[in-house]
């Protein structure tokens, strides 16, 4: 009797049901919702014909009937009216508004100009319909010759070239070169 009832609550202990790891989240995620998913996107920004922007993003989620885009891991090229390039731009994620002309670049975004300048901010804001870079985040700008300016809010074109700052919060002042 004593090994019959120990080999009953043998059995009932072997019998338990143990559960693994979910199959998967129980959560939603953005893919879900997607018009459409990309991966290995390439999209032109064009004026007038004119190639104003060339972005690549590892992966594309398209939404409201492919006018918005969100992309992950995001590459872009700028150029100037002549169809040069201009400065380059990467970052975490990005936002493609086709209806309002507008891309977001969101998360250690970097824009490198030809020259070398390279600036460093968290959040910027490219409206193709003026040619504008923008942000109201902080930021670093640094030069090839050591120069460097920090501060919170900007515009400027996408070469860099013509850059108003909103509040100013460092500058290290460098070599400048006076043209002859």
């Amino acid at each position: 009797m004593r090994k019959a009832l120990l080999l009953a609550i043998a059995l009932l202990c072997a019998c338990k049901e143990e559960k693994g790891p979910p199959i998967a989240a129980n959560k939603q995620t953005i893919a879900d919702s997607a018009d459409q998913v990309l991966f290995g996107q390439r999209m032109l920004i064009t004026d007038r014909g004119l190639n104003r922007a060339e972005i690549h993003s590892d992966t594309a989620y398209f939404f409201d009937e492919n006018t918005r885009t969100e992309m992950r891991i995001v590459d872009g090229k700028f150029f100037n009216s002549q169809g040069l390039l201009d400065a380059v731009l990467t970052s975490r994620t990005g936002l493609y508004n086709q209806r309002l002309n507008s891309l977001e670049a969101r998360g250690d975004v970097v824009i490198t100009t030809i020259d070398g300048r390279r600036l460093e901010t968290p959040y910027v804001r490219y409206d193709q319909r003026v040619n504008l870079v923008s942000s109201d985040s902080n930021f670093t700008l640094t030069d090839p010759d050591g120069r460097k300016l920090r501060g919170i809010g900007f515009t400027t074109d996408p070469d860099l070239n013509d850059l108003k700052v909103v509040k100013m919060l460092s500058a290290k002042a460098g070599p400048v070169a006076v043209p002859k």
